[in-house]
């Protein structure tokens, strides 16, 4: 049977990964395929802490034990030589993130938020259980004159309640109020209705979109995490002149 290039490359390209990998990172990286079969892990690699594993999860950095039970979401450092263990591993997998034509996003899909004059562009995916969403909102909050696009993208294999509060916040008569009120305030919206979920959750597997929050800015820069506001003002500025 003949096998396409590119699944051959990706078949070989996945063994040498695991030939790299310790028998024991093997069993971990199997475990949290088949617990999380809707995430995607693309390495492993045991921390200097005994027990606990780092694993790349689409752009995203985390660390797990043995059991794929508990994560922690977070940078890991090491105070004695006072180095942050863990941007190496974030700069390297923004600089691996493709640009994504913003001509491809469906608006229609996504939540809009108009501040100011709304002239700069950034659409958001996000899980409402996310920690790191609730942080880029709470940082979106003092951003002025932009239009913020926010794709409803629960993860239900790490937060199982997330697709009904996401369709609690879509089916409200205010889409913009209930996701601020969800995200900053707890505030949970109830409701029943067609929703774009499935959806937004299609096109992020197609684009590569693996974590949440996921910033994709107007000339197609894809940014994942909660960045800070001086970071994220630098990336709205450069969308703009560079959309023009």
């Amino acid at each position: 049977m003949k096998y396409p290039l590119t699944i051959l490359a990706m078949t070989m390209m996945s063994s040498a990964v695991l030939a790299q990998s310790t028998p024991t990172e093997v069993a971990v990286l199997q475990t949290l395929k088949q617990k999380y079969s809707n995430t995607t892990f693309k390495s492993i690699s045991a921390t200097q802490i005994p027990g606990v594993y780092e694993v790349i999860m689409g752009k995203n950095v985390a660390y797990v034990d043995e059991t794929g039970r508990y994560f922690l979401f977070g940078r890991l450092f090491d105070m004695q030589t006072q180095t942050d263990l863990t941007e190496p591993k974030l700069e390297k997998s923004a600089q691996q993130q493709p640009q994504i034509n913003w001509e491809k996003l469906d608006l229609k899909n996504a939540i809009v938020t108009v501040r100011g004059n709304g002239n700069r562009k950034v659409a958001v995916f996000s899980d409402p259980d996310c920690p790191y969403c609730k942080r880029i909102e709470q940082t979106l909050e003092g951003i002025q004159n932009v239009t913020i696009y926010t794709f409803l993208m629960p993860l239900a294999s790490l937060h199982p309640q997330a697709a009904a509060k996401a369709e609690g916040v879509w089916c409200a008569k205010d889409r913009s109020q209930a996701w601020r009120s969800l995200m900053l305030d707890g505030r949970v919206t109830s409701g029943n209705c067609e929703n774009p979920i499935e959806a937004n959750l299609a096109f992020a597997a197609e684009h590569g979109i693996n974590g949440t929050p996921t910033l994709i800015f107007a000339d197609g820069t894809v940014v994942p995490g909660a960045i800070s506001a001086a970071r994220l003002e630098q990336l709205l500025k450069a969308s703009a002149e560079g959309a023009k």
